[in-house]
């Protein structure tokens, strides 16, 4: 154990995710095991600078593991982002004796905490959780899979309506900069399109096929949307459409918040517990301003820089074979 670690801190910060509960069940466990001592700071960087932290037991986070949202709290805030927020907090910390910092959190998050380390020094390690699944350096972000359930239920229920009148509808998931949780809701519940920020397509496109599906004779279809795709509002996709394919009752639904919250799944507890433990390893072992992901199942390091401003890539097969299964 690096003699340099003996007491860490751990946020949680931007939107919340299914799943992050888990991650700091297992972020103070693991601190337990190693005899570092842990601070969990309620609200994120507002906590943090406002000095909401207690010390965290192993018992204090019992029972918490299947619970959803985040029991420390979470916030946005403008104060942190101002240079005079940040020396704040880095007062707040030093008076505390805190040697570094986990944080669970998405973009922002991470952003924040990369500034925060190259000011003050103080070594961050961010666990990734998201409902958008779109950090670069991690194959899943804790609660996708749990926001992508939510909706896979959801669109399932949409489609026994949708069966029994003939309807098209338009359903909004989440997702302003990224298409996962549209596409993959798409193939597992059978969609006929999904509308993602990362590919442009024309109301023609879209025409050819709903017309091509009645032409078909499948009376009734659902077209998945990220809220952030290229057409722009739910709403005024489907009154163009509509105007263009006169076969369909049209109708719009958007899951909204649902999508954040409810007990993790499996697969999100699991997920969350190999990450939030081996953030506290790797603070231990000397790792700074990297984001702890997993990549084809084993653990990996990803600078924080590299994490935020490169790219993930939706998968361009998954996107073929939502195209191949609508037929």
């Amino acid at each position: 154990m690096s003699k340099n670690m003996k007491r860490i801190a751990v946020y949680t910060s931007g939107g919340d995710a299914p799943g992050m509960n888990a991650a700091l069940r297992a972020v103070v466990r693991t601190s337990a095991y190693h005899e570092v001592e842990v601070f969990g700071i309620t609200g994120g960087y507002e906590g943090m600078m406002n000095g909401n932290m207690q010390k965290l037991e192993p018992r204090e986070v019992g029972n918490i593991i299947q619970r959803g949202g985040t029991f420390l709290k979470t916030a946005r805030s403008m104060r942190f982002m101002k240079e005079e927020g940040r020396n704040q907090a880095a007062d707040v910390l030093k008076k505390h004796n805190i040697d570094g910092l986990i944080a669970l959190g998405g973009n922002g998050t991470f952003t924040g905490a990369e500034i925060f380390s190259k000011e003050h020094g103080i070594p961050v390690v961010g666990v990734p959780c998201t409902i958008d699944n779109d950090l670069y350096g991690t194959d899943y972000t804790i609660g996708f899979d749990t926001a992508l359930n939510t909706a896979v239920e959801a669109v399932d229920k949409i489609r026994d309506t949708a069966e029994s009148h003939d309807r098209l509808f338009f359903i909004e998931v989440m997702g302003r900069d990224s298409g996962y949780l549209a596409l993959h809701t798409a193939i597992a519940s059978g969609a006929t399109l999904a509308l993602l920020p990362e590919i442009d397509t024309t109301y023609e496109a879209l025409a050819e096929v709903l017309k091509t599906s009645a032409e078909r004779k499948k009376l009734f279809s659902l077209i998945i949307v990220a809220e952030g795709n290229k057409l722009g509002k739910t709403s005024e996709i489907a009154e163009e459409l509509k105007s263009r394919v006169g076969a369909y009752d049209t109708r719009v639904a958007v899951i909204g918040h649902l999508q954040r919250g409810g007990s993790p799944s499996g697969a999100d507890r699991l997920l969350a517990s190999r990450l939030g433990s081996n953030a506290v390893e790797a603070l231990i072992n000397g790792h700074k301003n990297v984001m702890v992901g997993i990549d084809n199942n084993m653990i990996k390091y990803t600078p924080l820089g590299i994490a935020i401003r490169n790219q993930k890539e939706i998968n361009m097969d998954e996107v073929r074979l939502a195209e191949i299964l609508a037929l």
